[in-house]
């Protein structure tokens, strides 16, 4: 049997702030994959909603949220949390429902609706729980940590806030020719320069938004696509989910210390690495065959940490491959074609939906202006709290 399921359908409500529900952006979202997949809602059998914890109960059992809001028609539900990678659980629960035979046509509906500012722990005192403890007992805030990773990979590369400031610019230029992001202005170095202190060495234009939007995907398997006459669909091949492995020797959200190396050496491989690896080995694909990747940039440093990650790049060499061109548009592997968080904004659930909406755009040949010229194989690749790996690699 064929790993593969088809992207019949995708469509995004636009990120920003418009105070509205989540549901409201999900069901929106929803419509508009259904309208592009050309199919009913009825003909839909399951739903997988990517959870908000954000949104009361509603948003706890999101896949339940989503199908009564599209109106009731017996389809099966699920719901799934992951922080970050919410959104590829939801997509690798759908793929898992297809390939098993339990449904041909999944919906895959990922929305939020973010608070002002960076996000906090939900309310109540909760000592065993590490991400109350981190917000509690250091004040590490999202921007603190990543401050912390720009430090590390100053001290250890030499990267310097100049090269963090071209990943905003690069993905500024990208997010101003995508309708759906939230920031659609260009930028310059010397803006990014200016923009206020956050988290040093970090400023304002370095670090992403909190936004509100929603991403949605139909998925089907090869032969429900074969009947509707699509032969040559996006496909989705792998997804990969994994976790860290002990002992863990780089701090990382939302822990406050490291492993002891003691008795167990650690892995040559970093966490982040182990997510793309495996995506690769199930897609039977090598950093060498992608034609676009999209990645989780919550901060221009981060961003640069990827292309290491994903294989780009030897570590170390991100700064220095970025300043190459290669990661432009017009490169030899542009990154975040779409403009990235830098232009969306974190919308938690629905971002590595949206991130496979934009390869699914890309490899149908309809991105417009930000078109990577003939795009057959992309990844995506981000990190959710709790040691949550996410990629997904789309083929055509």
């Amino acid at each position: 049997m064929s790993g593969d399921v088809a992207v019949l359908g995708a469509g995004m409500h636009p990120w920003g702030k418009w105070g509205r529900g989540f549901v409201t952006y999900g069901r929106i979202a929803a419509h508009a994959a259904l309208a592009d997949a050309g199919i009913g809602w009825s003909e839909v059998r399951s739903v997988v909603g990517a959870q908000t914890v954000r949104g009361g109960y509603p948003g706890y059992v999101a896949g339940a949220t989503f199908a009564r809001a599209l109106g009731w028609q017996g389809a099966r539900v699920a719901s799934v949390y992951a922080a970050c990678a919410s959104g590829a659980q939801a997509i690798d629960t759908a793929r898992a429902q297809i390939l098993a035979g339990l449904a041909d046509v999944v919906l895959v509906v990922g929305a939020d609706a973010a608070p002002k500012g960076f996000f906090a722990p939900a309310g109540g005192e909760r000592p065993d729980d590490p991400d109350w403890l981190r917000f509690r007992v250091l004040g590490a805030t999202n921007p603190a940590y990543f401050g912390l990773y720009a430090r590390r990979r100053m001290a250890l590369y030499g990267d310097t806030p100049q090269d963090f400031a071209l990943v905003k610019v690069k993905n500024a230029a990208a997010g101003a020719l995508n309708e759906y992001a939230r920031y659609r202005t260009v930028v310059t170095a010397e803006e990014v320069a200016a923009s206020a202190m956050v988290a040093d060495p970090l400023r304002l234009l370095d670090i992403c938004a909190t936004s509100d939007g929603a991403a949605a995907l139909v998925l089907c398997s090869m032969e429900f696509a074969r009947r509707r006459g699509v032969r040559d669909p996006v496909r989705i091949r792998a997804v990969s989910t994994v976790t860290p492995t002990f002992p863990r020797t780089v701090l990382d959200l939302p822990d406050i210390g490291t492993d002891s190396a003691v008795a167990v050496d650690p892995s040559p491989e970093s966490f982040r690495a182990s997510i793309a690896r495996t995506a690769y080995e199930e897609a039977g694909i090598g950093p060498e065959d992608l034609s676009l990747a999209e990645v989780y940039d919550l901060s221009t440093a981060l961003e640069l940490e990827w292309y290491e990650d994903i294989g780009l790049c030897g570590p170390g060499e991100g700064a220095k491959l970025l300043r190459s061109g290669a990661t432009a548009p017009g490169g030899r592997v542009p990154v975040n074609a779409s403009g990235g968080l830098a232009s969306f904004g974190e919308a938690v659930p629905a971002q590595a939906i949206a991130q496979v909406c934009e390869l699914t755009r890309q490899l149908r040949g309809r991105a417009g202006q930000r078109q990577v010229p003939g795009a057959r194989v992309g990844i995506t690749a981000n990190q959710g709290l709790f040691g949550h790996g996410s990629a997904v690699v789309a083929v055509r």
